[in-house]
């Protein structure tokens, strides 16, 4: 039965051989990997450098050029139109080459024989550069002559865009040194990327730190050492250098610069200090070198996102690239450099602090943001920047530190708005209160403790407020309960109590204070109010003890006891509702609409009672 089912089974099918579209492919490279035409011209720089630095691993005396030259097509069948010509002294290719590593998408020549010892050294680890050609070119033409296998003849390989090729060998004149030279004829619409002063422009962008001598006709791509390298007459000298570097590479003149230099991440090259601030929010676009090649300008997970106040160029050996290569891939190396370079940067704001207070003075008016943002999670950042981190502070702008051995205990609010509710009476009643409503600052105030050991901390709010003003007489206060009494009802369906209390300034003649739980109570009944009645009866279920605001009349003040003896209920509610709107307005609070009708009502009733006491005169 075994023998016969295996006579009747039908034989295996051969392995297929999937099938490319070379159009598509081109259009899915133009459009969705790369991210413009240009980069093109950084795949060409690319395996010229590596044929180069393949040839020099078995031949280390062997000539390092690469030569590009822009002109008409080449002539080779007739065409015309924008050419570019590329040639490079690199390792070269034999027939055989030709076939398996030009005509085979994805093979990639780092990957031959005899050169895979030497691949940590290649800018390319994808083998699909030259297809990236196809983005500009219809036709692509690669002569090519062998270091490796000098006596082979040199060969010539020819592709279109529709994904046909030829090869052909030469005779010896056609190239008689090892190398290989690339020719490309523009595609329809795509021949100002081939153009002089475009390609020059491209080649210096992509190959200023390249090791080998490369060069666009006559001129010059390479710059080296880079500006970061170079020796100088001095610090001076060279601060002034690297700010001409920075306002050429990124349009803007440092306020200073830092190195980075990560040896052990094969990394070297410098940070530049914004002299404006920026958002932390916005993504910065730091510019990476791959072993001298220009990866990205817009590398955006290279540092801490603390670091935002920098803008990095650098060159690398030992992080990986994304398949376009033009980004970095995420990995346990590029955490580890990420980590080392915003140490780079911490180290410099340490050393500022130790030896160069105006320097540091400067960048934290800037950028006072980025330090806070870095002391909240580094103790020992937040130890080093305390004498020098500016806050808004009843005493003025001060560092934690210098508030600190002002006040026995620091108070601070957590909103701004609550912050300017209670500093000016609080300085008046010499309660020294920080601003914590900004950034980052409550924070850095509540871990303060933890850096200065004995220091007490409290969060100050209205009811912390009210308990430091002076209580009246309850003799007087009861004499004034008929006013308090119309007082309170006018204010009543605010959702704000009345308290008489005795405090200073003399000139205030009233103080408007609440805390988060009345805002969000406040909020709440406005909503009720302007809700259908399912909605309504929902936000109802959520009120809670209903939090208060309060309106704290100074009885110092001559004004109020002015008022307060006033004998005429409806008198009394108007002036109150002047004394509240008065008070939100010195608080900077943001009227509802409810508080705006308010101060109309108020201002129209006093000045009806003030043009009705002229008429009775």
């Amino acid at each position: 039965m075994d023998s016969q089912t295996s006579q009747s089974s039908p034989a295996p099918e051969p392995p297929r051989t999937f099938q490319v579209d070379l159009r598509g492919l081109v259009d899915l490279l133009s459009h969705h990997l790369y991210s413009s035409p240009k980069v093109y011209l950084r795949e060409l720089l690319q395996n010229a450098v590596d044929a180069v630095t393949a040839r020099r691993a078995v031949e280390p005396g062997a000539p390092a050029r690469v030569r590009l030259y822009t002109d008409g097509a080449d002539g080779a069948d007739g065409a015309g139109g924008a050419a570019l010509r590329v040639e490079d002294s690199g390792i070269g290719l034999t027939e055989s080459d030709v076939h398996e590593l030009l005509a085979t998408i994805g093979r990639s020549s780092k990957r031959a024989e005899g050169l895979q010892e030497a691949r940590s050294d290649f800018l390319g680890q994808f083998g699909i550069g030259l297809l990236a050609c196809f983005v500009v070119a219809e036709r692509i033409r690669v002569v090519s002559r062998s270091a490796r296998t000098p006596q082979a003849p040199p060969v010539e390989w020819t592709a279109r865009d529709d994904g046909s090729y030829t090869v052909r060998t030469l005779p010896d004149e056609a190239r008689p040194e090892p190398g290989t030279t690339v020719h490309l004829v523009a595609r329809a619409g795509a021949a100002e990327w081939l153009a002089p002063e475009r390609v020059l422009s491209l080649a210096r962008d992509f190959g200023s730190l390249l090791p080998y001598d490369v060069r666009v006709g006559e001129e010059e791509v390479t710059d080296l050492p880079a500006p970061w390298d170079r020796p100088y007459a001095s610090p001076a000298n060279r601060r002034v250098a690297l700010a001409r570097h920075c306002q050429g590479l990124f349009g803007f003149t440092p306020l200073d610069s830092i190195d980075l230099s990560v040896p052990v991440a094969g990394i070297r090259g410098v940070a530049y200090v914004l002299p404006s601030a920026v958002s932390p929010a916005q993504r910065a676009g730091h510019r990476v070198h791959l072993k001298g090649m220009l990866l990205t300008e817009r590398a955006e997970q290279l540092l801490p996102d603390w670091a935002f106040f920098v803008r990095c160029v650098l060159d690398t050996d030992s992080l990986r690239p994304t398949a376009s290569r033009e980004a970095l891939y995420e990995d346990e190396t590029l955490a580890a450099v990420r980590d080392a370079l915003g140490e780079r940067i911490r180290s410099w704001l340490t050393g500022l602090a130790a030896g160069d207070p105006e320097r540091l003075e400067a960048f934290l008016s800037v950028h006072h943001l980025g330090v806070k943002s870095l002391a909240r999670h580094d103790p020992e950042m937040l130890r080093t920047m305390l004498p020098w981190l500016p806050f808004e502070t009843t005493d003025g702008r001060l560092s934690l530190e210098e508030f600190a051995q002002r006040h026995r205990v620091v108070h601070f609010t957590r909103t701004v708005e609550e912050y300017r509710q209670v500093a000016p009476i609080a300085s008046a009643q010499g309660i020294g209160v920080i601003n914590g409503g900004y950034t980052y600052d409550s924070e850095l105030v509540e871990a303060l403790p933890s850096v200065r050991p004995g220091t007490v901390v409290a969060e100050l709010d209205a009811d912390t407020v009210t308990a430091h003003l002076d209580a009246v007489d309850p003799a007087e206060e009861l004499a004034l309960a008929g006013f308090l009494a119309a007082a309170r009802a006018t204010l009543d369906p605010l959702g704000c109590d009345v308290v008489l209390r005795a405090f200073h300034p003399l000139s205030v003649p009233a103080l408007h204070l609440d805390d988060r739980a009345a805002r969000h109570e406040q909020a709440r009944a406005e909503a009720e109010a302007q809700a259908d009645d399912l909605w309504a009866g929902i936000l109802g279920s959520l009120r809670g003890s209903a939090p208060r605001s309060r309106l704290v009349l100074n009885h110092l003040n001559p004004l109020v006891r002015r008022i307060s003896s006033l004998p005429e209920p409806e008198l009394i509610g108007t002036a109150t509702e002047s004394l509240y709107g008065q008070a939100l307005l010195m608080a900077q609070r943001p009227l509802r609409p409810a508080d705006s009708a308010l101060l109309n009502r108020a201002f129209i009733g006093l000045l009806e009672w003030a043009t009705h006491g002229e008429e009775g005169r």
